[in-house]
């Protein structure tokens, strides 16, 4: 039987994902691609990367697929829908089983149903995905049974299986199938762009915390953690196969557990397996002892979350931190060494003019190297998209949208945050600058001139509705 796997990511055919250039491997693609190998179903991986809709299209016509199993989430949601709408137009595909899975999945069941999916995998895919394929395989007409799939059952409703029960000990599942992927290409895009090759790698599954705005749809609201020795094996593998010159540990919170980090520690010296790289974490899970542990793993870089300077708006998030908090561990990651980044969030429910100048405050005070800034989105199923789910101002075409094309009733209009990433960009910046001696500079001078053009623009569109 043969089965193919795919996405529908192409950075050639997206300009800001051109500007960014910082293309990962599908890992979740690649864990059910191995998963599926391990257990007697070959398969191939169409990586749609580095390709483009023409290629992918004439690559399963050549040779149709008995199986298709694929990946959607919020960035390629409608290009995967517009891959299924043509798929479903082929006489040759006809007999084409279409699974989907993915994070975007669990919320809207019926819609992609409708849409044409023949299953979907909901949740942790490896285990459900293989007993779904196995059936199809032996023409089972009872998958009722199969656990975390959903499918239109011969009386036209719509099932779902119970839920799937994940995982506990991910040590069993094999090492993603980097191999059906040309890695180099990643690894060239990454060099040419950013100066370093970089690979990602995941060591956890699942985030304890509660944050409202953060998505729990696949993993749940777990934490399940290989064990030290497993991912030091993964990062030698990767060292000898690809010797890449940086990691991104994909975990939303690396430093979880202490005890974890200094087992890690001990094993990637002990196999001789270090490789710089960076993570994710929060300022209550780290302290100068973790920080000496991190960068004696290798770590040169760390994000912090913070998401506002307003303690308010931190609070109203659910985040369980103190702004002071992230503050002090910026500027202590930075005294030992390493490098700090950290994640703002603009427009949350309830944020006013105050919170984001309190924003700006933070991070003039602790000075990260890299910051990153969103508008806040509901994703469905959060905690944020519950509270404002009454309160959405335009309505959206489903095939043809994503969550984070979703907008609610805000302080102020859209806009009006806009031009305060604008303010908050440009302030910051020149505040770096004139921490460096550079006030005077033309480029410090210019983005003050914007920092504050921004302001006025704010003030002028919160003046239109007050």
């Amino acid at each position: 039987m043969r089965i193919v796997l795919t996405h529908a990511y192409y950075i050639a055919e997206d300009e800001r994902e051109k500007e960014i250039m910082r293309p990962y491997p599908p890992l979740g693609l690649l864990y059910i691609s191995a998963y599926l190998r391990n257990s007697g179903f070959p398969n191939s991986v169409f990586d749609s990367t580095f390709s483009n809709v023409a290629e992918q299209r004439s690559f399963l016509l050549n040779d149709p697929p008995e199986v298709l199993a694929v990946y959607v989430n919020m960035m390629t949601k409608v290009k995967a829908l517009a891959l299924l709408s043509w798929l479903r137009k082929q006489a040759s595909l006809k007999n084409t089983k279409v699974i989907l899975g993915g994070p975007d999945l669990t919320y809207n069941v019926e819609a992609y149903l409708k849409h044409g999916a023949d299953f979907l995998v909901l949740g942790e895919g490896e285990e459900s995905c293989r007993e779904l394929i196995q059936a199809i395989r032996m023409k089972n007409p009872w998958m009722e049974d199969i656990q975390g799939i959903a499918f239109i059952n011969g009386l036209g409703e719509i099932h779902k299986g119970p839920p799937r029960e994940k995982i506990k000990n991910i040590d069993v599942l094999p090492l993603p199938a980097r191999d059906a992927i040309p890695m180099e290409k990643y690894m060239k895009t990454w060099k040419d762009f950013h100066g370093k090759s970089t690979i990602s790698v995941s060591t956890q599954r699942g985030c304890p915390y509660t944050c409202k705005w953060c998505s729990t749809a696949v993993y749940g609201q777990s934490y399940r953690r290989r064990s030290p020795e497993a991912v030091s094996r993964e990062l030698l593998h990767l060292k000898e196969h690809y010797n890449p010159d940086a990691l991104w540990f994909v975990d939303d919170v690396f430093t979880v557990s202490h005890k974890w980090l200094k087992a890690f520690r001990d094993e990637v010296i002990k196999q001789n397996a270090i490789i710089p790289f960076e993570c994710i974490t929060r300022a209550d899970r780290l302290n100068e002892e973790v920080i000496k542990v991190l960068k004696e793993s290798g770590c040169f870089r760390v994000w912090i979350g913070a998401e506002s300077g307003s303690q308010k708006v931190i609070d109203a998030m659910d985040r369980r931190v103190k702004v002071e908090n992230v503050r002090e561990m910026i500027v202590a990651c930075k005294e030992n060494g390493l490098e700090a980044g950290t994640f703002i969030m603009l427009g949350y429910p309830g944020e006013q003019e105050e919170d984001i100048e309190e924003t700006i405050k933070h991070l003039k005070v602790s000075q990260p190297d890299h910051f990153t800034i969103t508008i806040a989105y509901p994703i469905k199923g959060t905690g944020l998209y519950q509270e404002i789910e009454a309160k959405q101002t335009k309505d959206l075409e489903w095939e043809f949208s994503t969550d984070r094309d979703r907008d609610f009733e805000r302080s102020y209009p859209r806009s009006y945050y806009d031009w305060a990433v604008r303010r908050v960009v440009n302030e910051v910046n020149y505040a770096k600058q004139v921490s460096k001696g550079r006030k005077f500079y033309p480029g410090s001078i210019k983005a003050k001139m914007k920092s504050e053009f921004a302001k006025v623009m704010m003030r002028m569109i919160r003046g239109s509705i007050d």
